[in-house]
């Protein structure tokens, strides 16, 4: 009766604060409805003892509850989302432990490789379930907006490699290659002679294998490394989607060996995730909590403030900074989609828990960026301390190009 007593009282303060299409079933077969509309959206508290997770509904709580398989939730991940953060919203404060609190740890080579792992080495065939046939686990680039998403990722490339200015016979780095898209991309099209490099064992095997497929082995060559151990000098240099493992710490270590790596005329470019909090802070709610518990474990994301600053502090100079935050959320948005689509052969690869895990993430980061909770930047750059005569008077050459074909 006690707990009864306070999820009544829990319910008739939300009820007042939003409306949103949700039902809670209680174990004892009582529902509550939060909306006139129909819900689309139902969590379903099996006993008693299940419903301090709807009492304080953060979303690393409620996350975490859904995954654990404490309570059911019915819906699709879309609206899951939209539901839990308006409960949110309402019962809990952003201060605290679910404030955008900022949080570092400890990376070294082992522990970094291990993240890596857990994140990317479920299997090959499980990201297939939900990205683009060429696997491009990135924000993708939607330049008229309407672009199905393999045109949009073809179409983010090919605005990488043109901002970058390869030219035919260049060396080229890209670190955290993923499954080898860019490089070959800016082999077969470009003229470029390039190296990959990946932590991801599962990565590796397939990106050689597609580099074998696209018979580039005289011009591609795919590395299972850690960016610390590269030698050598390179005319370009990308990173895509991967620093945000390399901790807001060594930032400026991480660009000092992009410095170190790049030609003295050479052109870099860095595309990463970052936080919209000045502070480096998480996102609100208790979602970075969640994200490193359960998908990428050590992940820091920076304030581009902090970026700059460390870029500068590693001797490079920023030339073009571009915000596409909106292209992330419309990816994630597909990707969540084509998951769901994909369920039951999720389900048979991952297991019922990793499936939950992503069916909120997925969703989850997409209704991150469409709120401003998170960013995305490419960051074109090169060794600071040139002369001016280095750099292009506009970006009217990524466009001309664009509209050539090139």
């Amino acid at each position: 009766m006690f707990v009864q007593n306070r999820i009544n009282a829990w319910v008739d303060s939300v009820a007042t604060q939003i409306s949103v299409p949700l039902r809670i079933e209680l174990w004892n077969g009582r529902n509550f409805d939060f909306s006139k509309e129909a819900p689309r959206v139902t969590i379903r508290v099996p006993n008693p003892s299940a419903a301090r997770y709807l009492l304080t509904p953060s979303l690393s709580s409620l996350g975490t509850a859904y995954v654990e398989g404490a309570i059911e939730v019915k819906g699709r991940a879309a609206d899951m989302i939209k539901v839990v953060n308006a409960l949110a919203r309402s019962s809990v404060k952003t201060d605290g432990k679910l404030a955008r609190i900022v949080r570092t740890f400890q990376h070294d080579r082992k522990k970094d490789a291990e993240a890596i792992r857990y994140h990317y080495d479920v299997s090959n065939e499980f990201y297939q379930q939900f990205l683009d046939p060429n696997m491009v686990y990135s924000c993708a680039y939607f330049e008229n907006g309407d672009e199905d998403l393999a045109t949009a990722q073809i179409k983010k490339i090919d605005h990488i490699l043109t901002k970058i200015r390869v030219q035919p016979g260049q060396t080229l780095l890209d670190i955290g290659c993923g499954w080898g898209a860019l490089v070959i991309r800016a082999a077969q099209k470009f003229g470029a002679r390039c190296v990959g490099i990946t932590l991801s064992e599962n990565q590796f095997a397939l990106a050689k294998e597609r580099v074998k497929a696209a018979g580039l082995e005289h011009m591609v060559e795919i590395r299972l490394q850690d960016y610390r151990d590269v030698t050598g000098t390179f005319d370009r240099i990308t990173s895509v989607g991967m620093f945000e493992h390399v901790g807001i710490r060594h930032l400026a270590e991480y660009f000092g060996i992009i410095h170190r790596l790049l030609a003295d005329e050479g052109v870099a470019m860095n595309h990463g995730i970052t936080s919209t909090d000045a502070e480096n802070g998480e996102t609100p709610y208790g979602g970075g909590e969640f994200i490193d518990k359960y998908v990428f474990p050590h992940g820091e994301l920076a304030h581009i403030g902090q970026v700059l600053k460390a870029m500068q502090q590693g001797q490079l100079e920023a030339y073009d900074i571009e915000n596409l935050r909106r292209h992330y959320a419309k990816t994630c948005g597909i990707w969540a989609e084509n998951f769901e689509q994909n369920e039951d052969k999720v389900r048979e690869l991952g297991g019922d828990k990793r499936f939950r895990i992503w069916h909120v993430y997925l969703a989850g980061c997409a209704w991150a960026f469409e709120q401003d909770w998170i960013s995305l930047y490419q960051i074109v750059c090169g060794k600071a301390g040139r002369s001016a005569q280095a750099l292009p008077w506009s970006r009217e050459y990524i466009y001309a190009a664009a509209n050539a074909g090139v």
